[in-house]
Protein backbone atom coordinates (compact mmCIF):
# COMPACT_ATOMS: atom_id res chain seq x y z
CA UNK A 1 0.00 0.00 0.00
CA UNK A 2 1.44 3.40 -0.98
CA UNK A 3 1.23 5.62 2.58
CA UNK A 4 1.69 9.48 2.25
CA UNK A 5 3.92 11.56 4.37
CA UNK A 6 3.83 14.68 6.19
CA UNK A 7 6.55 15.82 8.13
CA UNK A 8 6.16 18.51 11.04
CA UNK A 9 8.49 21.04 12.22
CA UNK A 10 6.97 23.59 14.18
CA UNK A 11 3.75 23.75 11.87
CA UNK A 12 5.13 23.80 8.41
CA UNK A 13 5.32 20.87 6.48
CA UNK A 14 9.52 19.83 5.94
CA UNK A 15 11.64 17.76 4.33
CA UNK A 16 14.93 16.33 5.50
CA UNK A 17 17.84 15.85 3.73
CA UNK A 18 19.06 12.50 5.11
CA UNK A 19 17.39 13.32 8.57
CA UNK A 20 19.94 16.66 8.68
CA UNK A 21 17.79 19.65 10.65
CA UNK A 22 20.13 21.99 8.78
CA UNK A 23 19.59 20.54 5.39
CA UNK A 24 15.40 21.00 5.58
CA UNK A 25 13.13 22.11 3.09
CA UNK A 26 10.40 24.21 4.22
CA UNK A 27 7.08 24.00 1.68
CA UNK A 28 4.81 26.44 1.16
CA UNK A 29 2.00 24.17 1.99
CA UNK A 30 -0.82 23.74 4.42
CA UNK A 31 -0.64 20.63 6.34
CA UNK A 32 -4.39 20.88 7.14
CA UNK A 33 -5.42 21.39 3.49
CA UNK A 34 -2.46 18.47 2.39
CA UNK A 35 -3.86 15.60 4.95
CA UNK A 36 -7.51 16.98 3.59
CA UNK A 37 -6.40 16.02 -0.13
CA UNK A 38 -4.82 12.72 1.10
CA UNK A 39 -7.65 11.64 3.03
CA UNK A 40 -9.88 12.11 -0.29
CA UNK A 41 -7.79 9.78 -2.28
CA UNK A 42 -8.71 5.96 -0.78
CA UNK A 43 -5.10 5.42 1.06
CA UNK A 44 -4.86 2.63 3.81
CA UNK A 45 -2.90 5.12 6.27
CA UNK A 46 -1.31 8.24 6.44
CA UNK A 47 1.82 8.77 8.09
CA UNK A 48 3.13 11.69 10.12
CA UNK A 49 6.31 12.78 11.64
CA UNK A 50 7.02 15.43 14.70
CA UNK A 51 10.31 16.24 14.01
CA UNK A 52 10.31 18.64 16.62
CA UNK A 53 9.46 16.21 18.73
CA UNK A 54 12.25 13.75 17.48
CA UNK A 55 14.37 16.03 18.19
CA UNK A 56 13.13 17.19 21.75
CA UNK A 57 10.11 15.50 23.26
CA UNK A 58 9.47 18.31 25.21
CA UNK A 59 8.45 20.25 21.96
CA UNK A 60 5.66 17.94 20.55
CA UNK A 61 3.32 19.17 18.46
CA UNK A 62 0.29 17.77 20.05
CA UNK A 63 -2.32 20.47 19.51
CA UNK A 64 -1.33 20.89 16.20
CA UNK A 65 -1.96 17.11 15.06
CA UNK A 66 -4.83 16.91 16.78
CA UNK A 67 -6.18 19.39 14.77
CA UNK A 68 -4.86 17.78 11.65
CA UNK A 69 -6.85 14.87 12.74
CA UNK A 70 -9.93 16.06 13.49
CA UNK A 71 -12.82 14.44 11.29
CA UNK A 72 -10.47 12.45 9.02
CA UNK A 73 -11.75 9.29 7.45
CA UNK A 74 -8.36 7.49 6.92
CA UNK A 75 -5.98 5.98 9.47
CA UNK A 76 -3.25 7.73 10.71
CA UNK A 77 0.58 6.76 12.24
CA UNK A 78 2.16 8.69 14.24
CA UNK A 79 6.18 8.85 15.29
CA UNK A 80 8.86 11.60 16.42
CA UNK A 81 9.85 11.22 19.91
CA UNK A 82 7.63 8.74 21.26
CA UNK A 83 9.37 8.03 24.47
CA UNK A 84 6.73 6.75 27.03
CA UNK A 85 3.50 5.57 27.59
CA UNK A 86 1.62 8.85 28.39
CA UNK A 87 3.16 9.92 25.20
CA UNK A 88 0.98 6.71 23.22
CA UNK A 89 -1.68 7.22 25.32
CA UNK A 90 -1.84 10.92 24.24
CA UNK A 91 -1.55 10.33 20.51
CA UNK A 92 -4.34 8.07 20.44
CA UNK A 93 -6.51 9.81 22.29
CA UNK A 94 -6.49 12.55 19.82
CA UNK A 95 -7.07 10.00 17.05
CA UNK A 96 -3.59 7.78 15.97
CA UNK A 97 -4.15 4.27 14.60
CA UNK A 98 -0.99 3.32 14.89
CA UNK A 99 2.46 4.31 16.51
CA UNK A 100 6.00 4.47 15.60
CA UNK A 101 8.38 3.96 18.18
CA UNK A 102 12.38 4.43 17.16
CA UNK A 103 14.80 5.01 19.81
CA UNK A 104 12.65 3.89 22.80
CA UNK A 105 12.55 0.45 21.36
CA UNK A 106 16.48 0.35 21.67
CA UNK A 107 17.62 2.20 24.85
CA UNK A 108 14.57 0.76 26.84
CA UNK A 109 13.65 -2.82 25.06
CA UNK A 110 11.59 -3.82 27.97
CA UNK A 111 9.30 -0.81 27.77
CA UNK A 112 8.65 -1.23 23.97
CA UNK A 113 7.78 -5.30 24.44
CA UNK A 114 5.62 -3.81 27.12
CA UNK A 115 3.89 -1.41 24.71
CA UNK A 116 3.59 -4.30 22.35
CA UNK A 117 1.62 -6.36 24.82
CA UNK A 118 -0.44 -3.90 26.11
CA UNK A 119 -1.60 -1.89 23.33
CA UNK A 120 -1.29 -4.92 20.06
CA UNK A 121 0.95 -5.81 17.33
CA UNK A 122 -1.50 -3.96 14.86
CA UNK A 123 -0.72 -0.45 16.80
CA UNK A 124 3.07 -0.24 17.87
CA UNK A 125 5.16 -0.04 14.62
CA UNK A 126 9.12 -0.22 14.96
CA UNK A 127 10.91 2.31 13.19
CA UNK A 128 14.64 1.35 12.35
CA UNK A 129 16.51 4.17 11.04
CA UNK A 130 19.87 2.10 9.58
CA UNK A 131 23.11 3.02 8.01
CA UNK A 132 24.82 0.49 6.10
CA UNK A 133 28.37 0.16 5.96
CA UNK A 134 30.97 -1.31 3.78
CA UNK A 135 30.64 -4.63 5.24
CA UNK A 136 26.70 -4.63 4.47
CA UNK A 137 25.87 -4.05 8.56
CA UNK A 138 22.89 -2.45 8.84
CA UNK A 139 23.72 0.04 12.16
CA UNK A 140 20.41 1.32 13.82
CA UNK A 141 20.81 5.11 14.65
CA UNK A 142 18.30 6.59 17.10
CA UNK A 143 17.63 9.97 18.61
CA UNK A 144 16.46 12.11 15.93
CA UNK A 145 19.48 9.78 13.68
CA UNK A 146 21.63 11.51 15.68
CA UNK A 147 23.62 8.75 17.29
CA UNK A 148 24.96 5.63 16.19
CA UNK A 149 24.53 2.62 18.50
CA UNK A 150 26.26 -0.92 18.03
CA UNK A 151 22.91 -2.81 16.99
CA UNK A 152 22.38 -4.45 13.73
CA UNK A 153 18.59 -4.48 12.28
CA UNK A 154 18.59 -8.13 12.18
CA UNK A 155 19.57 -8.62 15.93
CA UNK A 156 16.53 -6.14 16.69
CA UNK A 157 13.91 -7.69 14.97
CA UNK A 158 14.92 -10.58 16.34
CA UNK A 159 14.41 -9.78 19.84
CA UNK A 160 10.97 -8.55 19.52
CA UNK A 161 9.34 -10.70 16.68
CA UNK A 162 9.77 -13.20 19.55
CA UNK A 163 6.61 -11.04 21.54
CA UNK A 164 4.06 -10.61 18.38
CA UNK A 165 6.11 -7.76 16.34
CA UNK A 166 4.28 -7.35 13.09
CA UNK A 167 5.20 -3.66 11.75
CA UNK A 168 8.44 -2.43 10.97
CA UNK A 169 9.07 0.97 9.02
CA UNK A 170 12.61 0.72 7.91
CA UNK A 171 14.66 3.79 6.09
CA UNK A 172 17.92 3.70 4.71
CA UNK A 173 19.21 7.29 6.12
CA UNK A 174 21.66 7.89 3.05
CA UNK A 175 18.44 7.44 1.15
CA UNK A 176 16.05 10.02 2.63
CA UNK A 177 15.17 13.08 1.21
CA UNK A 178 17.45 12.76 -1.48
CA UNK A 179 15.11 11.33 -4.71
CA UNK A 180 17.90 8.69 -5.55
CA UNK A 181 16.09 5.85 -5.36
CA UNK A 182 15.25 3.55 -2.83
CA UNK A 183 17.97 1.03 -1.65
CA UNK A 184 16.14 -2.34 -3.13
CA UNK A 185 18.19 -4.35 -2.54
CA UNK A 186 18.06 -3.58 1.74
CA UNK A 187 14.09 -4.54 1.54
CA UNK A 188 14.47 -7.30 -0.42
CA UNK A 189 17.09 -8.91 1.88
CA UNK A 190 14.81 -7.92 5.02
CA UNK A 191 11.61 -9.33 3.56
CA UNK A 192 13.10 -12.32 2.75
CA UNK A 193 14.74 -13.13 6.13
CA UNK A 194 11.57 -11.92 7.99
CA UNK A 195 8.38 -13.40 6.21
CA UNK A 196 5.96 -12.31 9.10
CA UNK A 197 7.30 -9.05 9.88
CA UNK A 198 5.02 -6.14 7.37
CA UNK A 199 8.13 -4.13 6.43
CA UNK A 200 7.37 -0.16 5.56
CA UNK A 201 9.90 1.07 3.34
CA UNK A 202 10.95 4.71 3.24
CA UNK A 203 13.37 6.64 1.77
CA UNK A 204 14.48 7.96 -1.70
CA UNK A 205 11.57 7.29 -4.13
CA UNK A 206 11.71 9.55 -6.89
CA UNK A 207 9.82 8.14 -9.94
CA UNK A 208 6.63 5.91 -10.33
CA UNK A 209 9.56 2.93 -11.30
CA UNK A 210 10.69 2.86 -7.79
CA UNK A 211 7.05 2.11 -6.85
CA UNK A 212 6.85 -0.91 -9.32
CA UNK A 213 10.29 -2.46 -8.14
CA UNK A 214 9.85 -1.83 -4.47
CA UNK A 215 6.24 -3.67 -4.56
CA UNK A 216 8.40 -6.48 -5.95
CA UNK A 217 10.63 -6.49 -2.81
CA UNK A 218 7.68 -7.74 -0.48
CA UNK A 219 7.32 -4.85 1.55
CA UNK A 220 4.03 -4.25 2.49
CA UNK A 221 3.78 -0.70 2.67
CA UNK A 222 5.83 2.30 1.17
CA UNK A 223 6.28 5.79 2.43
CA UNK A 224 6.21 8.61 -0.12
CA UNK A 225 7.44 12.45 1.00
CA UNK A 226 9.35 14.52 -0.98
CA UNK A 227 8.03 13.06 -4.64
CA UNK A 228 4.56 13.74 -3.96
CA UNK A 229 5.10 17.25 -2.44
CA UNK A 230 7.26 18.01 -5.30
CA UNK A 231 4.54 16.76 -7.58
CA UNK A 232 6.78 14.15 -9.42
CA UNK A 233 3.58 12.03 -9.59
CA UNK A 234 0.36 12.17 -8.21
CA UNK A 235 -1.11 10.06 -5.30
CA UNK A 236 -3.76 8.66 -7.66
CA UNK A 237 -0.77 7.91 -10.01
CA UNK A 238 1.29 5.83 -7.11
CA UNK A 239 -1.70 4.05 -6.13
CA UNK A 240 -2.98 2.79 -9.49
CA UNK A 241 0.74 1.63 -10.46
Amino acid sequence: MIIPAIDLINNKVVRLFQGNYKKKKIYDLSAQDLIRLYDTKNVSIIHIVDLDAASNPNKRQTKKIKTLLKNLNTPVQIGGGIRSKKNIEELLSIGAKRIVIGSSAITHPEKFTNWIKEYGSETIVLALDIIINDERKKFIKINGWKKKTNLVLEEVIQQFIKIGLKHVLCTDISKDGTLNGPNFTLYKEITKKFKTIHFQSSGGISKISDIITLKKTNVKGIIIGRSLLEKNFTLSEAITC
